[in-house]
């Protein structure tokens, strides 16, 4: 089984920092999860400044489940109203927000044969155009 990469290594809180205009973004390695129905194992990073959370990265593999990024990125468009493809960012990306919550941009891969989820959740007010490169780095990293 490959190990899925520390989330925090493929994205800096510079990066973070710089796409939404604060200074002094730290990140520290978040929850880690299984989830036995889509036996998806997912880690996480948590971007702060000043004390408050300002997102967080999540990269999820997808061991012996023989999902496609493109049905990963179809569960998501049925599941969240308003979801809109983003292109250039993966085999597939999507950004939906949940007004007056959060934002989230995931973007599906196979990596090294295991499909993978990478996905960035910050702020409401934070737009495609803010996290699409944040999530691009993260994936290519990968």
């Amino acid at each position: 089984m490959v190990e899925v990469k520390e989330p925090c290594s493929l994205l800096s809180g510079e990066a973070v920092g710089k796409a939404i205009s604060v200074e002094g973004v730290t990140s520290k390695p978040g929850p880690s999860q299984t989830d036995p129905v889509n036996k998806g194992q997912s880690k996480t990073c948590v971007f702060s400044s000043g004390g408050n959370d300002v997102g967080a990265l999540a990269a999820t593999r997808y061991e012996g489940n023989k999902v496609t990024p493109a049905q990963m990125i179809g569960a998501i468009k049925t599941n969240k109203a308003g979801a809109v493809e983003v292109p250039g960012v993966g085999e597939g990306a999507v950004y939906y927000s949940e007004p007056g919550k959060t934002a989230t941009l995931a973007a599906a891969k196979v990596v090294g044969g295991v499909p993978t989820l990478i996905n960035y959740t910050g702020p409401a007010k934070m737009t495609q155009e803010m996290m699409t490169p944040l999530v691009k780095q993260a994936v290519d990293a990968q």
